[in-house]
């Protein structure tokens, strides 16, 4: 049986992972990604790892969770958007 605390923490990852699947599911089925900013598309990859580092080092089982799946979703959109840009800078 999961503690209350954890629970919390794994439905609180849920959430939060999974609002990033509509959008690398937008850009999967589109395969457009001029609306996604490669800055935020970085620093959110970046944080993303710095919290699943966080959560390796607490030995915290729902943030390592949800931020390794948020790292699936996230470097899947990251690479679509910079194949984009390159692309995009060939083409001047």
């Amino acid at each position: 049986m999961v503690d209350p605390t954890s629970a919390l923490g794994l439905i609180a990852g849920t959430c939060t992972t999974f609002a990033l699947a509509p959008q690398a599911y937008k850009v999967w089925k589109s395969g457009r990604v001029d609306q996604l900013s490669l800055g935020m598309l970085s620093l959110m990859s970046f944080g993303t790892v710095l919290w699943l580092i966080y959560g390796v080092l607490r030995s915290d089982i729902s943030i390592i969770w949800a931020n390794m799946i948020a790292i699936l979703f996230l470097s899947y959109m990251l690479t679509v958007k910079i194949k984009d840009v390159r692309s995009n800078q060939q083409r001047l």
